[in-house]
């Protein structure tokens, strides 16, 4: 059977690969945002200056802000050694779409990819004028300079697919990844990610899982996500070969705003396996950003299975405004 050896968590926010004199393009799109999440409650910018008063003015120095670049660099380079180490056959990475690959036509709560091939294509300087504000500067981040088709796993992909169905989790099914947006192409950046920055530019095989983190009213509830992570493990465990696998979450933690306490307490229910913990945490707090937090969610139900621990390589958070806007940015290994 196969064997899950390593399991890996990590955000993939454009502020890693943006020069921190230039987060305050992401601040043009937190002002225009009239929804910004913060501890389940919505507010706009000028509400959440008001509300996180005295602001973040030490975490806003450039210097600052370098060091915690630095940090996060250095983790994600621990997160690749990790992986080349482990001599990985087959990965299933955990991630969502951003309305990169769905629209409003249709946005399945859990999708397998099970296609041949797997593209990663930068976008075109037109497409790059469509994208938010400060988006297009981090996209040597996720996507290679020249495109790139990655292998999938075809026949792996359908075993995860059969064996989830029989475990009643209705998954959309695709072979092909869906044209998409008009301002990209290819495989999003919740996965483009990984194959750049852990994979560096050459995965194995692999299986992307797509959860709608971001987009109500169909987001997979913690408890789901708990219970999707227990029925990978045992459908990885039935697959007839002998591969190694790499069980990979993309995403989180909290963002567009800031929670540190909330980073705090996931990571820590995640590192004890306190499940109930994680079961019972009100799904107004995963909405906007903070929602890519389910995507590590699988990953520790099947570590917790496989009986590895998780070691939080590190935790920084990334603070943009005094709203306190940004990215809590964070890493972790099963092993």
């Amino acid at each position: 059977m196969a064997e899950i050896v390593l399991g890996l968590g990590t955000s993939h926010g454009p502020m890693l690969h943006t020069p921190p004199e230039q987060w305050n393009q992401r601040v043009i799109a937190d002002r225009r945002n009239k929804e910004l999440c913060y501890k389940g409650t919505l507010y706009d910018f000028e509400q959440l200056v008001t509300l996180r008063r005295p602001g973040f003015a030490a975490q806003m120095e450039i210097e600052h802000q370098r060091r915690q670049v630095a940090r996060c660099r250095a983790a994600i380079s621990t997160l690749a050694e990790r992986y080349a180490a482990a001599q990985i056959d087959l990965a299933v990475i955990v991630g969502n779409d951003q309305r990169e690959l769905f629209l409003d036509d249709i946005t399945p709560a859990i999708t397998v990819y099970h296609g041949e091939r797997i593209d990663n294509i930068p976008a075109s300087a037109e497409q790059k004028q469509k994208m938010a504000p400060g988006v297009a500067l981090a996209e040597a981040g996720h996507c290679p300079p020249e495109p790139a088709a990655y292998p999938g796993a075809p026949a792996f992909g359908e075993h995860l697919i059969r064996a989830l169905m029989a475990e009643s989790f209705d998954v959309a099914s695709s072979r092909r990844l869906p044209a998409g947006a008009e301002w990209r192409n290819g495989i999003p950046h919740a996965y483009g990610f990984v194959y750049r920055q852990i994979m560096r530019d050459a995965p194995p095989p692999s299986v992307p899982i797509i959860l709608n983190a971001f987009f109500p009213p169909n987001q997979p509830p913690m408890r789901r996500c708990l219970a999707l992570g227990h029925a990978l493990a045992r459908a990885i465990a039935a697959w007839p070969g002998r591969e190694r696998v790499a069980l990979i979450g993309s995403g989180g933690l909290s963002h567009f705003v800031v929670d540190e306490e909330l980073d705090a307490a996931i990571l820590g229910a995640m590192r004890s396996g306190d499940e109930a913990a994680l079961a019972t945490m009100p799904d107004a707090l995963f909405q906007s950003g903070s929602g890519e937090i389910r995507n590590w969610i699988p990953v520790a139900a099947a570590m917790k299975d496989c009986r590895r621990a998780m070691r939080v390589v590190d935790y920084a958070p990334f603070y943009r405004s005094d709203a306190g806007t940004g990215s809590g940015m964070a890493f972790a290994v099963w092993e």
